[in-house]
């Protein structure tokens, strides 16, 4: 419904509203009126209680563990909030109304739905028989407003010389995977590491739910298709992958690495798409190349091991390690170097890594801090004609290229 259409139902309703009040002889205080005529005009037009939720822009998820469980995240915190549905069959309705104009539909045969809606938010609803205490609704907001270099600077996520030694590396079309855990920021810095890739390049990005928000005038956004209720009509992010290849890209950012896309990824990386950036889901740099060797697994190419070792060894150049931290906070903790194979092992080196130093009134205190080793791409990086200081990889240690 458009904004114009939207106000003379909303004008309707309130003209019906204070009928009703007047013939029923009902006296309210003016914040009672406002706060039922809201809560009407939500039932009607909105997503019902979750409407507060979705206008509080100090939140970032909202989790629905059915009609009387509430959660979301505010500042990297979970906290329970006093809102509720009347019924489950009021939460059905409601969910129902968020994945019908998307053109999904949810019921016993189709119980899970992820979806993104048209601001941008990540939502997935999973209902009975598949959620065993009753439909579950997760949505993931998507900011208006997206964090900038300056904003993690600020919130001391990262430095600002880890910040221009990594836009040196995106800038010299460094291969870079961003890793962490659930709702680490991942998306949030690749969108950052996005925005350092010069303007005349042509950049092609494929996500599950389109969240990138990338400034430059040349960019393509792919964003891949579930099947439809007959089980047909599915693009893979594989798909796009593949396809992207043909579109002439300079970059290719994929959102998130979960299967067999990454071999087609990395092979494209080995076959002169440099400076492409992903994220994937694991808990350390070491992690993240073992997680890479199972999703290339995953391709079905029945490849040996040491082959696909040897595909990651030489596509990948750096991994960003992020972590969410006990307070809530999101921080950069390592940036480690990919740097070949040694036997069947791949060598890794870490650059810059992050030296806790207490905790202060619940807060994490801590800095990312440079290792003393100097990364062998250094020379890629000074034929882009980029010439990095040489104490941003830190003072008083040798100067080392292992």
């Amino acid at each position: 419904m458009d904004i114009s259409r939207t106000e003379e139902v909303r004008r309707t309703i309130e003209g019906m509203y204070d009928q009703f009040l007047a013939q029923e002889g009902h006296i309210l205080s003016r914040q009672e009126r406002q706060r039922l005529f809201e809560q009407i005009v939500a039932e009607i037009l909105g997503f019902g209680p979750l409407e507060p939720l979705l206008r509080d822009d100090t939140i970032t998820e909202i989790m629905v563990n059915g009609p009387n469980k509430i959660f979301i995240e505010r500042k990297g915190k979970i906290e329970h909030v006093a809102v509720t549905f009347e019924s489950e069959e009021h939460l059905m309705r409601i969910i129902d109304r968020i994945v019908s104009p998307l053109g999904r539909r949810i019921d016993e045969s189709s119980p899970m739905v992820d979806a993104r809606l048209p601001d941008g938010s990540r939502v997935n609803a999973i209902i009975p028989p598949l959620a065993l205490n009753g439909p579950t609704l997760t949505i993931r907001k998507f900011s208006k407003q997206p964090l900038t270099v300056e904003d993690l600077i600020r919130f001391g996520s990262i430095t600002p010389e880890a910040v221009e030694f990594l836009k040196a590396c995106v800038i010299a079309r460094l291969n870079i995977v961003v890793s962490g855990g659930t709702g680490t920021g991942k998306t949030t810095f690749l969108n950052i590491l996005s925005s350092f890739i010069p303007e005349d390049e042509r950049i092609v990005t494929i996500e599950n739910a389109a969240e990138l928000q990338l400034r430059q005038e040349h960019v393509v956004t792919l964003e891949s298709r579930p099947p439809n209720i007959e089980g047909k009509g599915e693009v893979t992010i594989r798909d796009l992958v593949i396809n992207s290849l043909r579109m002439r890209p300079d970059r290719i950012v994929v959102g998130e690495c979960r299967g067999g896309e990454a071999l087609d990824m990395l092979q494209a990386m080995n076959t002169g798409h440099d400076g492409s950036l992903t994220t994937l889901h694991a808990n350390s740099p070491r992690d993240a190349l073992s997680r890479l060797e199972t999703m290339c697994l995953m391709a079905g190419m029945d490849l040996p091991v040491r082959a696909i070792r040897e595909q990651i060894a030489s596509a990948m150049d750096l991994i960003i390690q992020q972590e969410r931290m006990r307070d809530g906070s999101r921080k950069i903790t390592r940036i480690t170097e990919v740097q070949g194979m040694e036997g069947d092992v791949i060598v890794m080196s870490d650059i810059f890594q992050f030296e806790q130093q207490g905790i202060e009134d619940g807060r994490v205190i801590g800095r990312l801090k440079p290792t003393g080793i100097r990364p062998k791409f250094i020379e890629r990086i000074e034929a882009a004609n980029i010439h990095l200081p040489p104490g941003i990889f830190g003072f008083g240690v040798g100067m080392r290229t292992f």
